[in-house]
Parts: C-alpha cells; structure tokens; sequence
C-alpha cells in the first residue's frame, strides 16, 4: 500500500490564454500551449510521489496567468489568506481559489488599496517575509502585521528589485538553508540562515519548491541544480520551459499546505 498523502497541492489547469499573459521583466515570446500543458501534468505527478494529494481547480479559460495559483492566497497552518493580486487582469482568479481553500481553512481577505501577490510571501519559521515589489505594496504588509501577530508570525517587508517576485529571489531548501540571487535582494534581511548562491549564469535560478525532505526544481538550471546536490539538497528536477516564458517557475503553479492543520 502507498502512504496516506499528508498534504494538499491545489493547482490549476493551464488556460488556453496563456499566451496573453503578464509580463514585466521578459520580452513575450510563442508559448506552446499544449507543451505547457504536458510540463504541467508532469509536475502535478511529482507533487503526488512526494506525498501530496492534488486539488485540482477547473480550466479559466479567460484568465491567461490562472495556472499560477500561489499569488492568489497565503496558506498558513491557522489561515488562508486570499490575495489582491497586483495586476488587475488576475483578480478574478481569487473566487474559485477561496472557494477551495475554504473547505481547509478559515478565510481572510486582503482588502485595497492594498496589492499582493502570494509569489511576494515567503515563510521561514514564524517569519512571514513580504516582497515589496511592483505587485505588492506596503499597504499589503501593514494589513498582514494587522491580521498575522495574533498567530504567532513576524512580517517583514523586504525590497526586491529587477525581478517579479520575492520568490524569484530566495526560497527555502532546507532548515536554515536559503537558495539566494543576492543581485535581487539584501540577504541582510534574513538573519540567522545560511545562504546558497545561484550560479551567476543562471541569474532566475533561486526559485526552489521544499516539499518535506526534497526540492522541486526547474531542469532550466543545471548549475544550480548542481551546486544544491552538492550541498545535499535532495533535487527533483522539472521540465518548466513554457511557465518561465510566462515568469512563472515551481512554487507558482501550487498551493501546499498540510492536512492535519
């Protein structure tokens, strides 16, 4: 028999849109639809080898970046909290994601003039780290001190610049390992950690999705990839092409949470 999978991974299927979707930091390139579909497939099955079990939400064919469900909410173990997104072309994302978070959590809503984008969220312990990006803004991190303390969590707002997200520039790989592009943010701003630095050839490498004891990886960064095994990071490597044409990488395409919070 397998093991009783110990987490959700809500994810959304790819939208036939996707071509028309946000761009900031990339010229917009021909993204193969069908192919992003397959890659997307083949992620979904990777998060069930490692134990999670899928929630998978229905096509928006009208919403092109809709497979990128991580900006839409925060989950926590306490709470969901449902995002504004940054762009106002997503905001319609966030109904049918709350309507699927709200069978596992008590809801809370970011509510304007305040922007963010789950992509800008990054917890370490009992410190939620909010990017202050051109997606999510200060308000967002003033409403999150607001509504987080009373759970236990610090929120701490972090600059980034010349990339998308907070997550575009540091992510978890370990207890107390961070994988870093430190040309995208001052890792000053996360005390008491190590740090693994990108190979500077591959300058959006520093996206990395912790799942227990592995870390989903995009294939399109081999050095990396290289330089977290021989750290002893346990790498499960992804085909993710069609997504980063759309600045999409691993941890945009799911929203992981335990079950048993």
């Amino acid at each position: 028999m397998g093991s009783v999978p110990t987490r959700i991974a809500v994810t959304r299927a790819v939208s036939s849109a996707m071509q028309s979707c946000e761009l900031t930091h990339l010229a917009r390139a021909p993204i193969d639809v069908d192919r992003a579909r397959l890659q997307h497939a083949s992620y979904e099955r990777t998060l069930e080898r490692l134990g999670c079990r899928i929630v998978r939400l229905a096509e928006e064919s009208a919403l092109a970046d809709s497979v990128f469900v991580e900006d839409t909410a925060i989950v926590l173990d306490e709470i969901a909290l449902i995002t504004r997104p940054g762009a106002q072309s997503r905001r319609g994302e966030t109904p049918t994601v709350a309507q699927a978070l709200g069978q596992y959590r008590e809801l809370a809503y970011l509510q304007a003039p305040a922007t963010l984008d789950g992509g800008d969220v990054l917890r370490v312990d009992r410190t939620v780290y909010v990017g202050i990006s051109t997606r999510s803004n200060e308000a967002a991190v003033q409403q999150l001190r607001d509504l987080l303390p009373r759970f236990g969590y610090r929120v701490q707002s972090v600059p980034v610049f010349g990339c998308l997200h907070l997550k575009s520039a540091v992510t978890q790989l370990a207890e107390g390992l961070l994988l870093v592009n430190p040309q995208f943010i001052d890792p000053s701003h996360f005390p008491g950690v190590d740090f693994l630095p990108v190979d500077p050839a591959e300058p959006f490498a520093a996206n990395a999705m912790m799942i227990g004891e592995e870390v989903i990886y995009s294939a399109s960064h081999p050095a990396t990839a290289s330089r977290m095994r021989e750290h002893g990071v346990r790498v499960q490597t992804v085909e993710m092409s069609e997504m980063e044409k759309a600045e999409g990488a691993v941890t945009c395409c799911s929203l992981v949470f335990s079950m048993e919070a």
